[in-house]
């Protein structure tokens, strides 16, 4: 899924450069194992594919802060929406083997999908889900979709209780919610699921014996990267996310050996060996371009827009195909130039990070003979200054939640249980200086409340990934009403809940 992706469209290097003549062959090493330790990066793999070899495959670091495990080749990371090049794969094969048309309407194939106006849902494309322009704001509804309890149809069901930020198909919103419809969409046209048409599509056709869509796989692997983020400056191990409810959208884990194979038959116009896995058709159906995704350009990037599971852009005049993605404790890229038959994938386990970003576009750079600067280190500049924001606001927050003094029982006043019509309820319960918020459909999260000023608090978690935030309480209508923030790795909206009764206790499963 996640982040980056605004820092990275409008980052603009200047200055002196000096000519490297073979960046790949000379200078990866190094540059790779210098700029991990200046990120603090556990680990890191990589695959580097250029006219049909696989020129680098190769780990670096270790799968955890122990050292006890290096990464290799077969390492598995979760790769989260590099995921989505799978599903938009997947629905143009279908479309090729005459099961539906991209332009056919999502409720022809799912009659429970709905959204907040039923005109939306009658005219709702599954090219329309698979391109991010139903009219959600990015990651728009990820509070509830992101590793939580609830089915894959209880998820599409929700979409008709959110009220997206922009008009439908009016700019370009990053939906995981629409994956998850069109990668559903499968079992409705062919009787098989999204996973195991993956699996028997691309996985086993293409040796990908460390591949799997599903989280139990992941968690008992032995060849398993262990997922870290920064917590106050610190490299901190985070729980893998379980993300098999949204699947189509971001729930593969893999390895760079494996996906080196994916990116060989995507240069290879769907081949690989002798054998065709996507027919070529297929695979410029999904490098075609559906929704703008940005009108901005500098020099050597004129356009940037989506197509099925792909972003696709220019650099120097030639065409771009790449995907992020990202997971709580990993993020990885994958890249493709076609017209010059090169390729890579990216895999680190650390979310707190913009290297993954530097390594691509270096590479990228080289490619395109660009003179030589080191990326990292100028990305390392912005993230410094990203990190110390971040540490003063919420330094600043602990400070005013020491400094203020709630009166008696406050804390008391605050228990119950809470709605939201997107989310679901909360409960809350006081402890001795604090409230302690359970989740309905995210049995793993706990939050704490502490009054900041006599209706805010502080927010905090028990995963460190979801931030730090200050929230509104309020009585205005009447009802007390309390606001849900998360990081906007996760989510940017603010949600807000009204209590409905006395504090309940949630079921684990």
């Amino acid at each position: 899924m996640r982040r980056f992706f605004t820092f990275i469209l409008s980052l603009t290097v200047i200055g002196a450069a000096i000519a490297q003549p073979n960046f790949i062959k000379d200078s990866l090493d190094t540059y790779i194992r210098r700029e991990m330790e200046r990120w603090q990066l556990p680990g890191l793999a990589i695959a580097i594919v250029k006219n049909g070899k696989v020129e680098v495959v190769k780990g670096y670091g270790y799968t955890g802060t122990d050292r006890k495990t290096t990464v290799t080749e077969q390492t598995v990371f979760q790769i989260a929406s590099n995921t989505k090049a799978f599903t938009g794969t997947s629905l143009a094969l279908l479309e090729h083997y005459g099961k539906l048309k991209l332009n056919d309407k999502v409720v022809k194939y799912l009659p429970y999908f709905k959204l907040n106006e039923d005109w939306k849902t009658r005219e709702t494309s599954i090219a329309d889900v698979l391109t991010h322009r139903i009219g959600y704001r990015t990651f728009q509804s990820d509070l509830l979709n992101w590793g939580s309890n609830r089915t894959r149809r209880e998820l599409i069901e929700n979409m008709a209780n959110v009220v997206p930020v922009y008009g439908f198909r009016e700019r370009y919103g990053y939906c995981n919610a629409g994956y998850l419809t069109a990668g559903e969409i499968i079992p409705a046209v062919c009787d098989t699921s999204w996973d195991d048409y993956l699996k028997y599509h691309y996985f086993l056709p293409l040796g990908m014996s460390n591949t799997s869509t599903h989280h139990s796989d992941f968690l008992k692997s032995d060849k398993a990267a262990k997922g870290y983020t920064l917590l106050d400056g610190q490299l901190t191990e985070i729980v893998p996310a379980n993300i098999d409810n949204i699947g189509p959208a971001g729930s593969i884990t893999s390895c760079v050996s494996d996906l080196s194979k994916w990116v060989m038959m995507q240069l290879d116009n769907g081949k690989y060996g002798n054998k065709t896995i996507v027919p070529e058709n297929v695979i410029a159906r999904t490098r075609q371009s559906f929704m703008v995704v940005s009108t901005d350009s500098r020099k050597g990037r004129n356009f940037s827009n989506y197509g099925l599971g792909w972003f696709l852009a220019d650099a120097d005049g030639k065409k771009v195909v790449t995907h992020d993605g990202g997971a709580t404790g990993f993020l990885s890229k994958t890249l493709l130039v076609p017209e010059e038959n090169f390729g890579f994938v990216i895999l680190s386990n650390l979310d707190e990070q913009y290297f993954f970003e530097a390594l691509g576009q270096q590479l990228l750079d080289d490619l395109l003979k660009r003179p030589y600067k080191n990326l990292s280190a100028t990305y390392y500049e912005s993230f410094k200054e990203d990190q110390a924001e971040k540490a003063a606001e919420k330094k600043a927050l602990s400070q005013k939640a020491k400094a203020y003094k709630p009166v008696k029982n406050a804390y008391t006043e605050v228990m119950g249980t809470f709605y939201n019509k997107v989310y679901g309820r909360i409960s809350i319960e006081p402890k001795a200086n604090s409230a302690e918020i359970s989740f309905e459909y995210h049995p793993q999260y706990k939050g704490y409340l502490v009054f900041t000023g006599p209706d805010t608090f502080m927010l905090s978690y028990n995963d460190p990934s979801l931030g730090v935030k200050e929230v509104k309480w309020g009585n205005e209508t009447g009802t007390p009403t309390l606001e849900i923030k998360v990081s906007d790795f996760l989510d940017r909206e603010t949600y807000v809940f009204k209590r409905v009764g006395d504090p309940v206790k949630f079921s684990k499963n």
